[in-house]
């Protein structure tokens, strides 16, 4: 398709080219993605279900876990539907203000999720720490206000995004070669000067996911400090395993985007194409793991799933 580049000419309308020079590959591809789609949906659904309706799991560590599934949905709802379309119709035709919409709801709601695995890092802290305080500490109501303030920070911080980008001139090209849409990555296709949408991104990128990795690295400190403190061999294996489903899900979610990150500032020689692969990656792989990680490793869950998954035979 013809791309328009005359002087003064905004482009209102974008092209997703999902994984450029795989596109003979799209309809294989389509397949995982379709596969970690169909789990995420299931998986984080049957989760939230599970808290929400068993009373005995209205405790803060499981409503933060709540909120994080709910999250993973969104993620994978703004993304995954999008790239299907792509790979199985060729449908990858997008306006500008539906294109900002998308990469609007992927940044905060990334950034939500990281808020999210700091407020359970914070609650293991206070678990291992405080046991006797745990539930005074950790109220329904103090939750509520974590779970509100998150999202606002996360929607409030990508909200000026909107007008930063809004305000440029796109008329190098309407050709995405990407799956979805992302600021810089659209941004870089306008004729303005784009620092201040570049410092903006940064500054972002470090008050939220970099902070929070930092604090979220600091509260394990002083878990695991307060767990060596303890006499009891078995209290500190009991400590350490309640750490373990989260560790795993931090792990999965940041390891993913700081891997890409390194790739994309290092890795020169590799192809366009295996950096957009990974981005996908980044997104897909934790909304579709984390439900399966705490259902395997968290009991309380795990024998509610059995339970909802095979009765017993009255």
């Amino acid at each position: 398709m013809a791309t328009l580049n005359h002087t003064g000419v905004s482009h209102t309308v974008f092209h997703l080219l999902g994984i450029p020079r795989l596109e003979d590959q799209h309809m294989w591809i389509s397949i995982p993605f379709f596969i970690s789609y169909v789990i995420t949906l299931l998986g984080n659904s049957l989760l939230i279900f599970i808290i929400l309706t068993k009373r005995s799991l209205h405790e803060p560590m499981y409503l933060f876990l709540c909120m994080l599934a709910g999250a993973d949905i969104v993620l994978s709802a703004c993304t995954v539907p999008q790239a299907l379309a792509i790979f199985w119709f060729h449908a990858g035709e997008i306006s500008l203000n539906c294109c900002i919409i998308q990469l609007f709801f992927i940044h905060s709601t990334f950034i939500s999720e990281s808020g999210i695995l700091l407020v359970m890092a914070f609650d293991r802290y206070i678990a291992i720490c405080y046991p006797l305080r745990y539930t005074t500490i950790l109220t329904h109501a103090l939750i509520r206000k974590i779970g509100v303030s998150i999202f606002l920070k996360s929607y409030g911080t990508i909200f000026l995004v909107i007008f930063l980008l809004k305000r440029l001139t796109f008329c190098r090209s309407n050709i995405l070669p990407h799956t979805g849409c992302e600021h810089i990555g659209l941004a870089k296709f306008s004729c303005d000067d784009i620092r201040v949408n570049i410092w903006y991104g940064f500054f972002v990128l470090m008050s939220t996911l970099v902070l929070d990795l930092m604090l979220i690295f600091v509260s394990y400190m002083l878990i695991l400090c307060a767990v060596f403190r303890m006499p009891s061999r078995d209290a500190r294996h009991k400590a350490l395993n309640t750490c373990g489903s989260h560790v795993c899900v931090i792990i999965l979610f940041y390891g993913p985007g700081i891997f890409t990150t390194l790739t994309q500032r290092f890795g020169r020689h590799i192809p366009p194409h295996v950096h957009i692969l990974l981005a996908n990656v980044c997104i897909v792989s934790p909304p579709m793991l984390n439900p399966i990680i705490y259902g395997i490793k968290t009991k309380q869950i795990r024998d509610q799933v059995t339970h909802i998954l095979f009765p017993k035979e009255i």
